[in-house]
């Protein structure tokens, strides 16, 4: 008596089972397999690397200030002695990149990361690097302004210590990546120049109000 009724409890459970599973649609099983393959092979692209992806939490940031919408929060993600550097300007600490991102807004009616991929790697313990290969969208005076740049982020201990954007993939020019470093020392007095001025105009990297 014991086993039948075992029996017809078994017997029920897989009913039960067979028709809660024809109730789902099968698109909806199938997406559910993909994302649970996508977990497990994103799951295993980490553990190869052997080291979380610090890109997950900069890249949101990195956004907002591109996007001319960059809060103070946004800027957590340097070190306070971090630079920044693109073929205008040259920051020094985390007031004077404040500075360089929150004038965006002041010179272009848009601005914004379009596109972008993203290659995060370990450069020695502690350390790491992330290349975001992107295409920002500007908006000056009513004309559009698109271009290809290469983000480079060297980081330590998940903190972003120098930020190159690199316009047109180009090195930065300077006395070591020109022919005549006179020249190159020339240029990188300009780039520091700009940033100064620009920095002052912006209230020295004073955050806007809420």
């Amino acid at each position: 008596s014991s086993f039948l009724s075992e029996s017809r409890i078994n017997t029920l459970r897989v009913s039960t089972t067979l028709f809660l599973l024809s109730a789902v649609p099968k698109h909806s099983r199938v997406m559910d397999q993909a994302s649970e393959n996508s977990c497990k092979q994103r799951w295993e692209n980490d553990a190869s690397k052997g080291s979380q992806l610090y890109s997950d939490q900069i890249m949101p940031h990195i956004l907002n200030l591109y996007g001319a919408c960059a809060k103070a929060q946004d800027f957590e993600i340097y070190v306070p002695h971090a630079t920044f550097e693109d073929p205008l300007m040259c920051a020094h600490g985390v007031k004077q990149i404040k500075s360089a991102f929150y004038s965006l807004s002041k010179v272009f009616s848009e601005s914004s990361i379009v596109e972008y991929t993203i290659d995060e790697k370990v450069t020695s313990p502690g350390k790491n690097q992330i290349l975001i290969d992107n295409k920002q969208h500007y908006k000056f005076l009513g004309r559009d302004i698109d271009m290809i740049s290469l983000i480079v982020l060297s980081l330590e201990d998940g903190k972003v210590v120098r930020h190159e954007d690199r316009w047109n993939k180009k090195p930065l020019l300077n006395r070591e990546t020109v022919r005549v470093p006179v020249v190159g020392r020339l240029i990188e007095v300009a780039r520091r120049g700009s940033m100064l001025a620009t920095h002052a105009l912006m209230g020295f990297g004073k955050d806007p109000s809420p």
